[in-house]
């Protein structure tokens, strides 16, 4: 890129049932965007709304030529949507964030001046202002512990998918094809020159989270079974954990008839039945983790698509 040329960013945004906020949000985006020496495109990809999210970004789009609009079929999930965004970049420079007014905008000047400045990621991170320690909050702090204990990939805790990518980085992102997403967590593997930019999160504009405790654990769950092989692990020692107790239970069982005790030996079912139970109980969970594993690799090698397009709307 030449000196007089101006960066190219795209920021993808995606959208899933904001109908009463969308256009707040747009309104205070390109009220900030407008005043940096950039050339901006807006990628939004609305993930299956049903609450006229969809007309009314086809409203902005129709006055805003910077709008490219991609309407998934169905709703695949954040992380898919952010994806189908991503693949549709063509800038210099790609900024991802929510729709939702929590990632402020105010943010991208100092996160373009990073990335001008040889960083290929900058990643931001919430700060936590303290206060009452909510289900949300205390299930966040005990997943990023457990995910860096398990993986070899460390993740930043309070991360967010409100980051700015470079070009070299994007491309690498674009090169992983897998089905289940954990963003976050490819983003960390890649190893690319990253820095970290701490922010203070705002209230939504309006309505609530769409993120629910189901699309939370299923996100939890592509992120342990996609970046550690722990699980199988635990199944492993604690297999390994009950082979030693039978050991010991035998080698004592065996002392007693050696040593003429065997009136110390007590018949009976309950002892046997409660190892039974141990041991098919391990067997369960170690059988439930391969399962599990099984399963992901059957979803990967059916080559299924990540998001399917319903229809899209490209800037003039």
């Amino acid at each position: 890129m030449s000196a007089n040329q101006k960066l190219q960013v795209d920021i993808v945004i995606p959208i899933f049932n904001e109908a009463e906020l969308v256009e707040r949000t747009h309104a205070h985006l390109r009220a900030v965007v407008d005043a940096l020496p950039y050339d901006f495109r807006f990628i939004y990809v609305d993930d299956g709304s049903s609450d006229g999210t969809t007309d009314t970004l086809r409203k902005i789009a129709d006055g805003d030529p910077g709008i490219s609009l991609l309407q998934l079929s169905r709703n695949f999930g954040h992380q898919a949507a952010l994806t189908a965004g991503m693949d549709a970049a063509t800038g210099d420079v790609v900024i991802t964030m929510d729709g939702d007014g929590q990632h402020p905008p105010e943010m991208i000047a100092q996160m373009l001046n990073l990335i001008q400045q040889g960083y290929d990621i900058v990643q931001t991170q919430r700060i936590d202002e303290g206060g009452a320690a909510t289900f949300k909050k205390v299930t966040s702090n005990v997943f990023y512990r457990l995910i860096n204990i398990i993986s070899g990939t460390q993740i930043m805790q309070g991360a967010a998918d409100f980051r700015a990518l470079s070009r070299d980085a994007l491309n690498g992102l674009r090169s992983m094809h897998e089905y289940h997403r954990f963003l976050r967590g490819m983003i960390s593997w890649m190893g690319y020159a990253s820095v970290i930019l701490p922010y203070r999160e705002p209230e939504r504009l309006a309505g609530k989270s769409k993120y629910s405790l189901g699309k939370m654990i299923r996100l939890a769950s592509d992120a342990v079974f996609s970046f550690s092989l722990a699980p199988l692990y635990i199944g492993l020692s604690s297999g390994l954990a009950f082979l030693i107790l039978a050991a010991a239970q035998m080698i004592w069982v065996a002392s007693l008839w050696l040593t003429g005790n065997t009136e110390r030996i007590v018949d009976g079912w309950s002892s046997l039945m409660a190892i039974m139970l141990i041991a098919s109980g391990i067997i369960m969970i170690l059988l439930g983790f391969i399962g599990v594993y099984v399963g992901y690799i059957f979803q990967e090698v059916k080559g299924r698509p990540i998001y399917l397009i319903k229809g899209k709307k490209q800037d003039d």
